[in-house]
């Protein structure tokens, strides 16, 4: 039974501003952190600018609430007086906004007597990859001005903020993102069935397998290309291999039509959204993850801590969580690449068991989400304390 938190005034409150509760790595830290805050330390509102989805339910406690203010498409300048109204209603010690498309809102919540405000950045959108879009910049150098504290989950996304934002180091913090190992442990020696197909059950298989919203970003589709390379010029591997690519998003139906152009029915499996990703993390036996950019990678550190190998990008925090000890960094949108790195793995059962083996042992010693919660919340305690 979950006991609501102590709603006391002099505990802080801390308002979070979100584009979207969804599916993603960004909602999944926050709901993370809001999971593991001890009761008599901090207080957790979600304010979305657009809507939450069901994925809002993993939120255990029930006096956590969550505020949808519906934003139209385009320019919806009713949002900026709905947020304010209830900014002041609220009355937070801290706000807390997150990426490009809550960035803005530091000008309302400067509006918010009283209220410190930090910006957490978590990873670049499509249009933006490098972080040198000039209008972004713009508007990014201006909340300079508003923002007491910034928290980035990459030393990569640091990096990029004093360099190139010219933040004040003075103000940036960078927190790594933890994982929760107890939920991910491949203590269990046997894989769970969870569903999986008829076709990617055997002992002889050796399955690839991705996990991420299908989204541009995340670019599934050269994980694809790279595999649909490998069964044409690996007869002999093409019965063994198996794909799994996990997520739903705007690019599903574009991976669909893709495995069926390449007649790839019966080694892909495109699983969509899944509740069990556990589960279905401890029949992989190689992870990839083929994006156009990264923060830091939750479903890597998943992956990492069901004692698997790892093959990804190099690009933004992807080098913090994969080097030659524990998996195979490639260049970003190169199927031909991708696909060889694959097939060295696949090839190599001696190089995957210990490339295994140094993935657990690194994420069990260095990231933590216990380690992670504490450092978010000194964070507000300091702000809050110096109102």
């Amino acid at each position: 039974m979950i006991v609501p938190r102590v709603s006391d005034d002099s505990i802080p409150l801390v308002v979070h501003i979100i584009h979207e509760l969804g599916t993603g790595g960004l909602e999944n830290g926050l709901i993370n952190i809001i999971n593991r805050t001890p009761r008599d330390r901090v207080r957790h509102v979600i304010i979305c600018l657009t809507h939450a989805t069901e994925f809002s339910q993993r939120i255990e406690s029930d006096d956590v609430k969550v505020f949808e203010l519906n934003k139209r498409e385009g320019q919806d300048f009713g949002l900026y007086y709905r947020l304010l109204k209830l900014l002041w209603t609220l009355k937070p010690d801290v706000v807390h906004t997150r990426n490009l498309s809550a960035l803005e809102m530091q000008a309302i919540a400067f509006l918010v007597p009283g209220a410190k405000r930090v910006h957490g950045e978590h990873g670049r959108d499509i249009y933006d990859l490098d972080g040198s879009n000039r209008k972004y910049n713009a508007l990014r150098k201006v909340m300079r001005f508003f923002v007491h504290r910034y928290i980035a989950v990459s030393q990569d996304l640091e990096q990029w903020l004093l360099d190139t934002v010219a933040v004040s180091p003075k103000k940036v913090v960078q927190i790594y993102n933890g994982v929760d190992h107890a939920r991910f442990s491949s203590s269990s020696s046997v894989a769970e069935v969870c569903g999986l197909p008829e076709e990617f059950g055997g002992d002889d298989l050796i399955i690839i397998g991705t996990v991420g919203r299908a989204a541009a970003v995340k670019n599934q589709i050269s994980l694809l290309e790279a595999f649909e390379l490998i069964m044409k010029s690996e007869p002999l591997l093409a019965e063994r291999l198996r794909l799994i690519i996990v997520g739903d998003g705007p690019e599903f139906k574009s991976l669909e039509a893709k495995v069926a152009d390449a007649q790839l029915q019966d080694s892909v499996w495109l699983a969509g959204n899944r509740n069990d990703i556990p589960e279905l993390l401890k029949n992989f036996d190689i992870f990839v993850l083929p994006s156009l950019g990264e923060g830091i990678s939750n479903t890597i550190l998943e992956a990492m801590s069901c004692r698997l190998p790892i093959i990804a990008t190099n690009v933004g925090g992807n080098p913090e969580l994969v080097n030659e000890t524990n998996g195979i960094l490639v260049p970003v949108d190169d199927s031909e690449r991708l696909a060889n790195a694959i097939v060295t793995l696949v090839k190599d059962d001696q190089q995957r068991e210990r490339l295994a083996a140094e993935s657990l042992a690194r994420v069990t010693s260095e990231f933590c989400w216990n380690r992670t919660v504490d450092r978010y919340l000194s964070i507000y305690e300091e702000l809050s304390a110096r109102r």
